[in-house]
């Protein structure tokens, strides 16, 4: 017969285990600021080729975007070559088109989440990154993130947030593209304007968000929405391949230069 569970087991066992995780997660090779397409495709590559990767999420889930697909249909739209991305990690797809598939946005979010963590990248939800942390120089250079429970912001109230140290810092916020925001305002020696991004442009935008991708300023990246939002550039619609290439690319350009090679 199971022996009875103890409620204070259950909440020395809770506290435990998430203060060794979040220990850990002190210093870390990359931080990723969003659990939308871009941050999970890029979680995925990071942790896959070995370099101690963090998901930070503000909301009590993940998928961002995906979830609402267009207009709160349970489908969006992927294009080649991103179905690649998808097809490898076990996501089904049906094609409609040359090049074109539909995906359903519950096996996006799961497979795309579900690959991420399986790789080693740690998830951690309800946590909102609300500054940097920056070393200063000539051109400053970002060395981390300052943290605080999305409950706390929410609630109003003041209490300290604490910082994460890391090789590198992606912004994979989407349109608000939260974190160049803050550097945007509270660094302003390194001349970060968000201009915001242009109105709908499909073909235009999943090109533009793609080839943006990239360091922003030392230490700090961006990947999906939150590139047009830094570049003025169209947005696309619930189209989600570049997304997920630019969450690719992102990874791409950080496993080079922090382990000196390529996927």
């Amino acid at each position: 017969m199971t022996s009875l569970i103890d409620e204070a087991t259950i909440t020395r066992n809770i506290i435990e285990k998430a203060a060794k995780d979040w220990i850990d997660l002190s210093e870390v090779d990359v931080v990723i600021v969003g659990a939308g397409p871009s941050g999970l495709a890029a979680a995925y590559y990071l942790a896959k080729a070995g370099l101690k990767t963090v998901v930070f999420e503000r909301k009590l889930s993940f998928g961002g975007g995906i979830g609402g697909g267009g207009m709160l249909f349970h489908k969006l739209v992927v294009q080649s070559p991103a179905d690649s991305i998808l097809r490898e990690i076990g996501c089904k797809l049906e094609k409609v088109e040359e090049g074109l598939f539909v995906a359903d946005t519950s096996a996006m979010i799961a497979k795309l989440a579900n690959s991420a963590i399986d790789a080693g990248a740690k998830i951690i939800l309800g946590v909102t990154v609300d500054d940097v942390i920056y070393r200063g120089g000539e051109k400053p250079q970002i060395v981390g993130v300052v943290v605080q429970w999305t409950a706390v912001i929410m609630a109003g109230i003041h209490v300290d947030p604490l910082g994460v140290k890391a090789k590198a810092v992606i912004d994979c916020t989407g349109h608000d593209a939260e974190v160049l925001s803050v550097v945007s305002r509270k660094i302003p020696e390194l001349n970060l304007f968000i201009q915001g991004e242009k109105s709908m442009w499909t073909t235009e935008a999943e090109k533009l968000t793609v080839e943006n991708t990239g360091e922003v300023c030392p230490g700090l990246y961006a990947a999906g929405m939150a590139v047009a939002a830094l570049h003025n550039t169209p947005r696309m619609g619930p189209i989600f391949g570049g997304m997920l290439l630019s969450g690719k690319k992102v990874a791409e350009l950080l496993i080079e230069k922090l382990k000196g090679k390529t996927v």
